[in-house]
Formats: structure tokens, sequence, C-alpha cells
């Protein structure tokens, strides 16, 4: 399977990373192992978790996506086979942004011994904190990095002007890089990325693994009128998209599904794939049906009177 590079790193992933968030939430520890079994038996290795993953579920407070991914690395012993993208930020137990040393230092180990490995391949800031200032946040990274406990460092979720600015500062005062960018994006939720993130995206180098690939399920053609919102716990999540220029880009999927024998989530995983400087969109998956469906994406090859469709019938 094809691999990509993570922005200057040396992290080479396929074009599809599992999204750790279903983990201890819509997929108990047993479905979550049949998943991870699935995912790397078929040749994909890039798992995107964070710290503060599951803690929304009731009785939940964070971390059982880790520690679900830690019991199955040390089950499997396939840590080597495995890029491991975790987050850091979200600040535990009320949920605050929290980048500074003191936080980011003490978090890693709790993540490491979770996840049962002595390092994180891609450790990213889950939300910026304007309260710590970005030298802090950053040296921190560069302890870590030089500890040995994480590989590489991205961003989630920084406005456009703190994603420079860090970057920036990274470059000027030798502290470590930013390497990755994740984003929201998705066929329907392209402006935002398209026109404030992809310039810096291409101006730094930087991979984006991106989440919402699907666009919380309304991608996969599930949804198609209010009734259909019950069919899922993400269902509520999806009625904003059921407007005019969700249904037509609802049909443009059906009519390239059709085409290529395919499925609205493959095609629309595809289209993602094929766009400059994605490296590798999130999707998650709750049952080992689902994740084929979607990880048949990755093989799938969209001509460009396919792409030129959706992005069309996607236009902003």
């Amino acid at each position: 399977m094809e691999k990509r590079i993570i922005g200057h790193s040396d992290l080479a992933v396929a074009p599809l990373a599992f999204g750790g968030n279903v983990f201890g939430w819509t997929a108990d520890e047993a479905t979550s192992f049949q998943l991870l079994d699935a995912f790397a038996d078929a040749g994909f290795n890039l798992i995107d978790t964070a710290d503060s993953y599951s803690h929304w579920v009731p009785g939940n407070k964070g971390g059982e996506s880790e520690t679900i991914i830690g019991k199955w690395l040390k089950k499997t012993g396939k840590r080597d086979q495995i890029i491991i993208s975790t987050k850091v930020g979200s600040g535990l137990p009320d949920n605050k942004k929290d980048l500074s040393a003191t936080y980011i230092l003490n978090a890693v180990d709790k993540s490491l011994e979770r996840l049962q490995t002595d390092y994180i391949d891609l450790y990213q800031s889950h939300y910026d904190d304007l309260n710590t200032p970005i030298e802090e946040t950053l040296e921190a990274f560069g302890q870590l990095i030089k500890a040995g406990k994480v590989r590489y460092i991205g961003a989630s979720n920084f406005t456009p002007e703190r994603l420079t600015k860090s970057l920036e500062i990274s470059q000027k005062e030798g502290y470590p890089v930013y390497q990755s960018l994740q984003p929201e994006y998705n066929l329907y939720d392209r402006e935002n990325y398209e026109t404030k993130y992809q310039p810096i995206v291409s101006q730094y180098g930087l991979g984006v693994i991106n989440y919402y690939s699907l666009a919380s399920g309304f991608l996969t053609g599930k949804y198609r009128s209010e009734t259909d919102l019950s069919k899922s716990p993400r269902g509520q999540g999806v009625k904003r998209y059921l407007n005019e220029r969700g249904m037509r880009i609802l049909k443009a999927l059906d009519e390239v599904a059709e085409e290529y024998r395919s499925t609205p989530a493959q095609v629309s995983l595809a289209w993602l794939i094929n766009q400059p400087g994605i490296t590798a969109p999130i999707a998650s998956a709750t049952s080992v049906t689902q994740f084929q469906d979607i990880a048949k994406a990755a093989d799938l090859t969209l001509d460009r009177a396919a792409l030129e469709k959706l992005t069309t019938a996607s236009s902003f």
C-alpha cells in the first residue's frame, strides 16, 4: 500500500488513519480489538487518539481510548508496525485548554503508561492555549523529544494566525516544529480549510490528518432526511448538512459510487486522499464490516471527471 510522509518527518503512513475516538465509546474493548486487528491486517498503520478520549461518555474520565490501544499493542506485539498519534491539551478533568509545560510533562507520562509504550510517534497540541506562551509549549515538546518520549509534534484546532506564529517561532528560535495539522475537512466542510489553512500547509510543508472526514457520517449517505437522524448516537450532528448543497453532494456521490461500483463513503474518502497536501484522512468505524467498507477508499482511484464532478457539486 502507498505510504505518505507526514510533513518533514520520517513517519511513513498509509493514506487512511483510524479515529480512536470510538474506543471506549461506541466500540467496547472487544470490538475495538477486532477493529484494530482488521485495520493492521489490511496494511494501515496510523491510529489517531487523544488523552481525553472518551471522557464524554457517562462513567468515563478520559484515557479510555489510549488504554484500549495500549492493551491491543501489548496483546499483539505490533508496536513497531503502528504509528501512534495522540493529543495533549484538553486539560482533564475540567476540559480546560492547557499547553503549559507542567501539564504537558505530566500528561505525556500518563499517555505512555496507558499506551504501554516508551514513545509516541506524533504528539499533537489538541487545542491552543492562549494563556501559555508559545515558547513554553514548544520548549516542553523539545524536552520530550530529547528524552525520547516523543518523535514528532503536530497541531490541531489552532487558528491560522496562531499556527503560523508557532511555526515562525520554531524556525527562528530552534524549537521543534509542528509537522502536521489536524483540521476539519471533508467534501462538505471545505471553505475554512481551503481558504485559511491550505496556504500555510503548502508554505511550511505540513502533513494533514483531517478529522470529520465523512462529516459525522453524512457523507456515507446514511442520513438523507431528519427521520434518519436517530440511526446513530452521532445523528444529531448531521442535521446541518440536510440542505440543498448537502443533497447536491449526495447526488454526486451516488453517481460516482455507481460508476465505480463503490459506496459514497469510499468515494468521499478517495476524493480527500486525492486532495493536495492531504496525508491521511481520519475515519472511524464501529464494526469490522463498516471498516472494510471505508478501507477500500485507499485503493479507489477516481479519474479526473469524477473528481471534478465531486468538487463542483460541493463548491462553496
